[in-house]
């Protein structure tokens, strides 16, 4: 044993990262099946319930589905078209999956182990694989905006005018919601004081007060930006199937567009531990939990199971919108980013800084009782009052009604026919 103590922290951290990626890659694969169930549901059908035990007549409910689809995808034909840009057509899918695993190291999936009181490790152990990083937020953040490149290569070395479109949406569509997605984590950044997400957990859990109940505003506009950050419905703009046949991906098949799918499905995983980790209290739920970081085995997976459990519900909100919504339009979807999500973040960053400066002259004015009541009425203020005022000012953020260009063929047409020709 002392001879591997310098060696520990090591094999602790190979540890954490097999399981971290077989469990995503895992949950990446009935994610689907989940999914295709979802949709079902909703569309009131019946799901994959059939491929169950090979060679048997064992359906399990249709749980041997992932396993081939999976098979059935990596035996196809590594087809690799002869116009494309080889080297960076083979780049894009590794750089996007790379970067949605490499998310990871930073998110926490719980609280803290039991002291285990062997030499070489830290008591008590983190659900964590990199504990030391003292700037989650700002990793978890760049590594998402990495993840574009690999959809931008994808889409110009496919040498594909619908990829090319695909790669061209995604750009503006991910640049314009990266900066309400960076305001709503700022609010969260100042009431806690930090930028480990451990540490967010933890003062959430310490005051009893998520950030979805502190900060209503920010919380709506991180939701819907981490809608269009990970391409989902409504926002799936950048891969539309309808007019795009399959956007960035067009040209991809066989284990390279596998790697673009399981990227995706991460993004949304990795969406939804944004959004239970920064706003809904992550492993913290009132009278089950508790708020110490002394805590048992049986309370080590209390916590490592709330948090399951949140992330799980998230991402079937995720899957319910994507099968009950239909797609925005591009000029709605930048719309809604710029003319309305935008203002909101920053309506929401300003009131949140202008609390906590000012807390503790609310404090001393007062009391502790009051001031953390002021401190909870105004965030709400500010988001009825931003939601009305983005009802009144941009309305054009929901008008289906149909865009009419005059060309002129119409000239042409009222030339001819002057009582036909829509004014």
């Amino acid at each position: 044993m002392n001879a591997l103590t310098p060696f520990l922290p090591t094999i602790a951290a190979l540890v954490k990262i097999g399981l971290l990626v077989g469990g995503l890659m895992t949950a990446a694969a009935y994610l689907v099946l989940v999914e295709r169930w979802m949709a079902a549901w909703v569309q009131d059908r019946k799901g994959p319930n059939r491929v169950g035990i090979p060679l048997t007549k064992i359906s399990l409910f249709g749980l041997g589905q992932p396993l081939a689809d999976g098979l059935k995808i990596i035996m196809k034909e590594d087809f690799t078209p002869r116009h494309v840009d080889k080297v960076l057509y083979t780049a894009a899918p590794l750089v996007i999956l790379a970067a949605s695993l490499a998310i990871f190291a930073a998110i926490p999936f719980g609280s803290v182990l039991p002291p285990l009181g062997i030499p070489g490790l830290p008591d008590p152990v983190p659900f964590l694989v990199a504990p030391g990083l003292d700037v989650g937020v700002l990793w978890v953040f760049a590594l998402s905006s990495i993840a574009v490149y690999g959809v931008l290569l994808g889409g110009w070395a496919s040498n594909n005018k619908y990829g090319f479109l695909g790669g061209l949406r995604s750009s503006a569509q991910l640049v314009a919601y990266e900066i309400p997605l960076g305001l709503g984590l700022l609010g969260v950044v100042l009431a806690a004081g930090s930028l480990k997400l451990d540490v967010i957990m933890n003062a959430q859990a310490q005051s009893g007060i998520w950030y979805a109940f502190a900060q209503p505003l920010g919380f709506i506009v991180f939701l819907v930006a981490s809608f269009a950050e990970a391409a989902r419905l409504p926002f799936d703009l950048p891969e539309a199937e309808q007019e795009l046949v399959g956007g960035y991906h067009t040209e991809y098949s066989g284990i390279k567009l596998l790697l673009f799918l399981v990227a995706e499905f991460l993004h949304m995983v990795t969406a939804a531990f944004l959004i239970v980790i920064m706003f809904l209290g992550g492993w913290h739920l009132w009278g089950v939990t508790g708020s110490s970081q002394e805590v048992t085995w049986l309370g080590a997976f209390l916590r490592f199971g709330v948090l399951s459990a949140k992330i799980f519900a998230v991402i079937l909100f995720f899957m319910l919108v994507r099968w009950s919504w239909p797609r925005f339009r591009f000029d709605q979807l930048m719309n809604l980013a710029w003319k309305v999500m935008l203002p909101l973040g920053i309506a929401n960053l300003v009131t949140v800084a202008t609390i906590e400066e000012f807390r503790p002259q609310l404090i001393e004015r007062f009391g502790a009782g009051p001031a953390g009541v002021i401190a909870l009425v105004a965030p709400w203020a500010v988001f009825f009052l931003g939601w009305i005022a983005a009802g009144v000012l941009t309305p054009s953020g929901t008008d289906n009604t149909p865009i009419r260009t005059h060309t002129m063929l119409d000239a042409e047409r009222s030339l001819r026919e002057p009582d036909l020709v829509e004014v």
